[in-house]
């Protein structure tokens, strides 16, 4: 795997100089790198890993798995197109196994992706069956461990 890439990925917020500094590389030879790389679309976007748990209104997230007709022409492309332009879709892949693709989508409340799968999602032809699972507690999230341990949650001391 690509260095510079895996760099990247794991921290999106290293400056250029650092990079450089890590990798070994002049500056000017990193920031041209990242930008054909961004030209080519390899790098898609930066984002942050945000623990919602950790806010007064977090969020529901859910992993649906959806069955699918696949289309003569476009086979899945189509239909996961269709679903990819809902605002509440955060991930869309094409999986092996009892279901075609796998979904995970967010809400306010349980209620809200309730709603989505009913009345938007299970509608759209092609989809023959839903199964969603809700996020009960994310202990990893992109390689970045979301929950402390037990010591670092209840730092109380024990008196007897």
């Amino acid at each position: 795997m690509n260095k510079l890439l895996k760099l990247l990925s794991e921290n999106s917020n290293y400056t250029n100089s650092e990079l450089a500094l890590i990798l070994n590389e002049p500056e000017d030879y990193i920031r041209a790198q990242i930008k054909e790389y961004e030209d080519k679309g390899i790098i898609k976007g930066y984002k942050a890993i945000v623990n919602w748990e950790k806010l007064d209104s977090p969020q529901v997230s859910a992993i649906i798995e959806v069955k699918v007709t696949p289309e003569r022409e476009s086979g899945f492309d189509r239909i996961a197109e269709e679903i990819m332009a809902f605002d509440e879709v955060k991930t869309v892949n094409l999986i092996a196994g009892s279901y075609d693709l796998s979904l995970v989508v967010t809400g306010t409340t349980m209620n809200d992706v309730a709603s989505f799968v009913s009345r938007r999602l299970s509608p759209i032809a092609n989809v023959v069956s839903c199964q969603t699972n809700f996020i009960l507690k994310n202990y990893k999230d992109g390689g970045v461990d979301m929950v402390e341990t037990i010591e670092q949650e209840d730092k109380r001391s024990f008196v007897i």
